[in-house]
């Protein structure tokens, strides 16, 4: 590649190697070379364009936690809308199995890449945190609407969804399998504390009504 020509969308390029070299081989052999090499670029490039392997890094961390946080972040918005596990698994689900496997993989593997995340960001907003953090705020909204049981508790919910996905997604399920699992888990999590319509139409929790016998 002569020098001056702009590679369009390189960084995106490098980006996306770094996620098939870790699902491949681990972050534990990650090097310039072996990105560049799976991106079939010059080795040089990497180099002329971030100060370091650790620079490149916390820029991919960067960009795929927004990406995460920024699909997370519209849940709470819909809060009163649509069935509430339905809302957590589109929210758990819109970004790709692949981009969360490498950055769970590359936060574990380098744990000062989460405070570089959230010297950007803010806080929570590194990989998995960042559905953790939307999910609570979007469950206790439901919460104050009615359709989640008073008893219940946003933050161990979301804690429990979260740990759902990072399982796995760290253990490599298909995606097919991944999303049927996921959807299965969440519905069983949130029916019980889940809002179902009464007999007159006035929303009361599957807790609360649980056991009641109509006269």
């Amino acid at each position: 590649m002569p020098r001056g020509v702009a590679i369009p969308e390189l960084r995106q390029q490098l980006f996306s190697a770094v996620e098939r070299v870790i699902t491949r081989d681990g972050p534990g052999r990650l090097s310039g070379r072996a990105v560049t090499a799976e991106a079939g670029v010059a080795t040089g490039l990497l180099h002329a364009h971030f100060a370091d392997l650790d620079d490149f890094l916390t820029a991919y961390a960067v960009d795929r936690s927004f990406l995460v946080s920024a699909e997370a972040a519209n849940l709470p918005e819909r809060a009163g809308t649509g069935s509430v596990a339905e809302n957590l698994c589109d929210a758990v689900l819109a970004t790709p199995p692949q981009t969360l496997l490498t950055l769970a993989r590359l936060l574990v593997s380098r744990p000062e890449l989460t405070g570089r995340v959230q010297a950007v960001l803010g806080d929570r907003t590194a990989g998995l945190g960042a559905i953790e953090t939307a999910a609570a705020r979007y469950l206790a909204d439901e919460q104050r609407l009615g359709r989640v049981a008073s008893t219940a508790q946003p933050a161990v919910l979301a804690l429990a969804l979260v740990g759902v996905l990072h399982h796995l997604v760290l253990t490599a399920t298909p995606e097919a399998e991944l999303h049927a699992r996921i959807r299965h888990t969440v519905t069983t999590l949130v029916e019980e504390v889940t809002a179902a319509p009464t007999r007159h139409g006035a929303p009361a929790s599957r807790a609360a009504t649980k056991g009641h016998d109509p006269k």
